[in-house]
């Protein structure tokens, strides 16, 4: 099971793909109780949308306190209902920082691998904490090369977003007043994230001129608990089809290696093409884009 998606990556043809097409996948493993929800009950919410929409994640582990009872319970629900457990770090640094270096890196990736590489359903997939891979052409080189001697393939997002800013301030609401109203918050959720879908998918048909597999970034956290089910649903609804994140991992486009490391995977094609410079923003996505937005409408 452990070099499972890689064998397939390379084993898969290039084929037409008629509509578009998303899966997901979720970063970091938060193990708090959040506004009126305790931490047992919001992430089976997650579990039982994807169980409902029949469909597998990815989920990307932030392993730096997940050695205890309740972290071995939460890898241990996601693994058991046959989503791929794969690496996010151990303390999620940031490695565009100037401090942190390439041997930092190789820390980062075996303390984390060393505790999830247990589970039945791991798999050597590496996601990047905020996407960044690195300062340096040097070092990014380097950690590329750390990755692949240890049989690691990146994780890449293709849609990226900022659902974690939307579930800040939806859990920010919920504590000034659990019997809020939420549902202003899951209409701008589920506008932002489709958005975003739309934008990335249209720049990735003008790079490769097809449709590809995409990857949903989203952080697993009370937004996604609280809407994921009507994310998905709302996605069939647009004509998309979702598949299994280990599906989408299959498409070609992720056997690309971009020039411009960071970001998602097709913000860094783009910016290696040189023909986006003046549509694509540094950082891609980030709250400073949906603040003033939020504000208005009073969320």
């Amino acid at each position: 099971m452990k070099n499972k998606i890689l064998i397939l990556i390379f084993s898969i043809p290039l084929t037409a793909i008629a509509q578009s097409t998303i899966s997901f996948t979720f970063d970091d493993g938060s193990m708090s109780n959040r506004a009126n929800y305790e931490f047992k009950e919001w992430n089976n919410m997650i579990l039982n949308a994807l169980d409902s929409a029949e469909i597998k994640a990815v989920f990307f582990v932030k392993t730096d306190d997940k050695a205890t009872n309740k972290g071995r319970y939460l890898i241990e629900t996601w693994n058991n209902e046959g989503h791929l457990i794969a690496n996010h770090t151990y303390s999620h640094p940031n490695f565009n920082k100037e401090e942190i270096k390439a041997t930092d890196f190789r820390i980062e990736l075996l303390r984390a691998d060393s505790l999830i590489s247990s589970y039945s359903n791991y798999v050597k997939l590496f996601r990047f904490p905020y996407l960044k891979e690195g300062d340096t052409n040097t070092e990014i080189d380097s950690i590329r090369q750390i990755m692949k001697s240890y049989g690691y393939q990146n994780g890449h997002v293709t849609i990226d977003g900022s659902d974690w800013y939307i579930d800040s301030r939806l859990r920010k609401r919920l504590k000034q007043n659990p019997k809020a109203k939420i549902e202003a918050f899951k209409d701008f959720y589920l506008e932002h994230i489709f958005e975003r879908a739309n934008y990335y998918e249209n720049l990735s048909y003008e790079l490769t001129g097809r449709h590809i597999s995409h990857t949903l970034l989203l952080h697993h956290n009370l937004a996604a608990a609280l809407f994921l089910d009507d994310l998905i649903e709302m996605f069939k609804s647009k004509g998309w089809n979702v598949i299994s994140a280990d599906e989408a991992f299959k498409d070609p486009i992720f056997q690309q290696t971009p020039n411009h490391a960071g970001e998602s995977l097709i913000w860094a094609l783009a910016k290696d093409s040189g023909k986006y410079e003046d549509e694509l923003r540094y950082p891609a996505e980030d709250s400073r884009y949906e603040k003033e937005r939020m504000d208005e409408l009073g969320l």
